[in-house]
């Protein structure tokens, strides 16, 4: 996929370009507006290929519930291993189109790792994550900073107490999620480490208040995101902050996320997923 194109569709998921808009310079890019049109089942993100772990899968327990957060009940998917003893807790947080099936099959993978895996709406507030992505994606810009902030924090202090955990939590979150894995970080004490897949970066001032360890993805041509990680990471050593920081070249945003077949790297996902789960199973489990 030509590189230009990606950028271009990034301003349109990630940046707020108008869909008109982006159909329009898609087509000069393309060559046309039939050959523009041709290339965009490779770029929008397919659900339809979202279950790689059957929702019914029988080694598993998982079910909606909801939790008390800052702006009322926040809807939220959880799943955990059949199994009598406590595991470690961890929020997974969605892309900026909501809690889709793609972040549902991505908790079920966590929860075959041995975490208890919850996975909050952040669109709760404003009803629910909507089926269409690109209204999804509308609602989110709408959101209330600070109370979304104290949502995800919530669902902290739920896992930190639920009674089949051992009380500690881990956060992972991806692109928009990415962020707020960040925010986490810095906002609560209540998580032990935040993985943000390809995030932006908190405010250098507030880097001292993180207490979690953290475990940093970013993707070589990533190049919006990227501008902030010098300073994130000058922040992070002068405050002595436990991280680390790993850079998947070639990779575009979003290159876990394998319902996107324009994105999606499946050597660098897998890598980042491995990395993932041996950090948080060194932080997570005593």
């Amino acid at each position: 996929m030509n590189q230009d194109i990606i950028r271009l569709h990034d301003l349109y998921i990630e940046e707020g370009l108008g869909r008109r808009q982006f159909l329009k310079k898609l087509a000069l890019l393309a060559g046309g507006a039939a050959s523009g049109m041709a290339l965009l089942p490779m770029l929008d993100y397919n659900l339809a290929l979202a279950e790689t772990i059957s929702r019914d899968d029988p080694r598993l327990d998982a079910d909606y519930l909801s939790y008390p957060g800052k702006s009322g009940n926040i809807r939220a998917y959880l799943a955990r291993k059949k199994t009598a003893g406590r595991q470690p807790g961890v929020i997974v947080i969605h892309e900026n189109r909501g809690l889709n099936s793609h972040i549902e099959d991505v908790t079920r993978r966590m929860a075959l790792e041995g975490f208890t895996a919850l996975a909050p709406d952040a669109l709760s507030p404003l009803g629910g994550t909507p089926a269409d992505p690109d209204k999804a994606r509308d609602l989110i810009r709408t959101l209330d900073k600070g109370q979304t902030e104290q949502n995800f924090i919530a669902a902290a202090q739920y896992l930190k107490t639920h009674p089949k955990t051992t009380g500690r939590v881990g956060v992972i979150g991806f692109c928009w999620g990415g962020g707020m894995a960040n925010q986490l970080a810095v906002q609560t004490p209540d998580i032990q480490a935040s993985v943000p897949f390809y995030g932006k970066q908190p405010a250098a001032v507030a880097v001292p208040k993180i207490k979690a360890a953290l475990l940093l993805h970013y993707a070589g041509l990533d190049e919006r995101i990227n501008k902030g990680i010098p300073d994130y990471e000058a922040a992070l050593k002068s405050a002595g902050i436990d991280y680390k920081l790993y850079m998947y070249e070639g990779a575009n945003h979003a290159f876990n996320n394998d319902t996107n077949a324009s994105r999606y790297d499946p050597e660098a996902a897998a890598l980042a997923w491995k990395r993932t789960i041996e950090f948080l199973s060194e932080k997570l489990i005593e």
